[in-house]
């Protein structure tokens, strides 16, 4: 055989039994438990790591799941490698309504990005709804206990933006978008664009690549350390999820869809493995979360979280090579006089020897 063939042949074999040969480690579950409840619609959680301490974000809102301008964004601190947290900040947008906040440690400053609907004074109807109203905020912290004001995200405006991850000096955003900023109905759905979003200090932001053209949804980013990209893409119709790659310079994108819907993606790195976690639909049990290791092209689930009804959005942050935590939020519980509450909810992984 040619020399030149059989090197190909063998690189060949060995990416492909590296990516899809490779059996991912067995996982145990342990210590869930519900972490913060406040009488409020707790949703939309994020995990990370921030001088040496953990921390935890989400929406709490009194008003429920949808678009009012009485929700907020909470961050709690934990010193214990979450045993007990304590919040930190709570903040509000005047007349928008905060969700989805999510971390970035960039530049050695903690950032809590919100993307916000605008409201007005009430609670807006669902038929008002305008994509093209969306603005992105932050705020900021350079020791996690002092917190900058909501700071509006240049670039932004007619953009729902979404997770965040950083490389190479940069920052980037999920943004989606109505192509050409279109006047009509609410905008999510088929049409919707999914955009990169770039930032030299993570407040000023400019388009960088589109991703998704049509069906444009939530979207969590991986970077690799030589600048490769993975990502998870909610799919904008409501059908099976997206697995995105590309590579620096970010022009060229693989997309292809994957083999079940995930609400509320999350895609990181455990040690060599990539998890990947969301709201998952089941046959006479509603609507789960659960976690997937990725091995190839394909999700193996391994752990599925005591949820229902309004759930997922999961965080994840490593406390060892074999332990782990993971958030997220779920409304299978009740009160004492039976009504479903909607709470935050964390969980230990341990890796098994």
């Amino acid at each position: 055989m040619n020399p030149f063939r059989a090197a190909i042949l063998l690189s060949s074999f060995i990416i492909l039994h590296s990516s899809f040969a490779a059996e991912p480690p067995k996982v145990t579950v342990s210590n869930l438990r519900r972490v913060f409840h406040n009488g409020e619609h707790n949703a939309f959680t994020d995990l990370c790591r921030f001088r040496g301490q953990l921390y935890l974000t989400f929406r709490s809102c009194p008003d429920g799941h949808m678009v009012h301008p009485t929700s907020s964004v909470i961050i709690l601190r934990s010193s214990d490698e979450g045993a007990n947290w304590k919040q930190v900040h709570r903040f509000s947008v005047k007349e928008r309504d905060t969700r989805d906040p999510h971390f970035l440690v960039f530049n050695d400053r903690l950032f809590v990005y919100t993307g916000t609907w605008w409201s007005g004074a009430t609670t807006l109807p669902r038929a008002d709804y305008d994509l093209n109203k969306h603005l992105g905020y932050a705020v900021f912290s350079d020791d996690g206990k002092k917190w900058s004001e909501p700071a509006m995200l240049e670039g932004t405006f007619g953009h729902y933006i979404w997770r965040a991850a950083a490389f190479g000096g940069k920052a980037y955003l999920c943004g989606r978008r109505k192509p050409g900023f279109e006047i009509g109905p609410k905008g999510e759905g088929s049409k919707v664009q999914s955009l990169m979003l770039e930032s030299d200090d993570g407040l000023i932001w400019r388009k960088r690549a589109y991703f998704n053209e049509t069906n444009g949804d939530e979207t969590a980013f991986l970077f690799e350390p030589d600048g490769r990209l993975l990502a998870i893409g909610r799919h904008g119709g409501g059908k099976e999820a997206f697995l995105i790659r590309s590579k620096p310079p970010y022009t060229e994108w693989d997309r292809r869809q994957l083999d079940r819907p995930i609400g509320g993606p999350l895609v990181v790195k455990w040690g060599d493995h990539v998890i990947v976690g969301g709201r998952k639909t089941t046959k006479g049990k509603g609507s789960k979360t659960s976690l997937y290791w990725l091995v190839g092209d394909q999700l193996q689930e391994f752990a599925e979280f005591p949820s229902g009804g309004d759930n997922s959005y999961p965080g994840f942050i490593e406390l060892s090579p074999t332990r782990a935590l993971v958030s997220y939020y779920s409304s299978h519980e009740t009160d004492e006089a039976g009504n479903p509450i909607t709470a935050i909810y964390m969980a230990e992984l341990t890796l098994k020897q």
